[in-house]
């Protein structure tokens, strides 16, 4: 494969270059201003590019990173395929209990924290639509992993299990989300781009995980945690994982991921 990799820098885009160079393919790893970036071909594309924890503060950063320079990227077609991440956080506020890739979206255009779920969609329809059937779009759960720097409510608790046994955290235990782990994500990006016609795939478990029980986990193992706050706020949608499951990839629950990193990597 040859590929290029926008947002090669960040969580996800780096550690998919690195794997898919392990892996023996060529990789093109462009930075922000690249001369030659729509005068070449570019293989296959995995967008990679955005913002999570800061969009409310640089909405129009956000919208280029999301959506523009994409806009110019499909626009100007020279790529073999073109894998686009977007969010399950897409289902958020959307009145149903499970999420499967053909619920219809809808959003408040006067809320301003909807600025990253409109800027993901528009990149979402640009891939799907525009790109001449070339097009699929991996809608990431929330990703975690415990190498130093990992973004994240989930590996943050994780990077402090190397040096806390007691690990007091500004949240609440009720707290519920879906949680996949960066590998499995890096499988699921690669499983999109071997596809005939994937187009939008949950990049998820499959199961909504509260902060309670992944506690439990770190307790059986010896770790002690605290939780700061006591809300129950509502839970997303479940984003169902079956397309993924389909592709060949089955993410390892979050529990057991924890498990062996607790129980094999620091306490072995």
């Amino acid at each position: 494969m040859r590929a290029t990799v926008f947002g090669a820098g960040g969580f996800v885009g780096q550690r998919l270059s690195d794997v898919l160079e392990a892996q023996g393919h060529a990789v093109w790893r462009p930075v922000k201003g690249e001369p030659q970036l729509l005068e070449r071909d570019l293989g296959v594309v995995f967008y990679c590019a955005g913002l999570t924890a800061d969009y409310d503060q640089r909405p129009f950063d956000t919208v280029e990173a999301h959506a523009s320079l994409l806009s110019a990227v499909v626009r100007a077609g020279r790529f073999e395929r073109l894998v686009y991440t977007s969010s399950t956080r897409l289902y958020d506020g959307q009145p149903v209990a499970e999420a499967d890739e053909t619920l219809p979206l809808v959003f408040d255009p006067t809320d301003p924290r909807r600025t990253y779920d409109l800027s993901k969609a528009l990149g979402e329809n640009l891939t799907l639509t525009r790109s001449g059937g070339r097009g699929a779009v991996a809608r990431l759960a929330n990703v975690f992993d415990w190498a130093p720097g990992s973004p994240g409510f989930i590996s943050e608790w994780l990077i402090r299990a190397r040096s806390e046994r007691r690990i007091s955290l500004d949240s609440s235990p009720h707290v519920a989300r879906d949680y996949i782990h960066l590998d499995d994500v890096v499988a699921g990006l690669v499983a999109l781009a071997g596809a005939p016609d994937p187009g939008i795939v949950n990049l998820a478990s499959g199961e909504l995980v509260t902060n309670r029980q992944i506690a439990q986990v770190f307790e059986a193992a010896g770790w002690q945690v605290d939780f700061q706050r006591d809300g129950s706020p509502p839970s997303p949608p479940n984003a169902s994982a079956a397309k993924l499951i389909g592709l060949g990839v089955r993410p390892t629950p979050v529990r057991e991921v924890v498990r062996r990193y607790l129980t094999e990597e620091l306490s072995g």
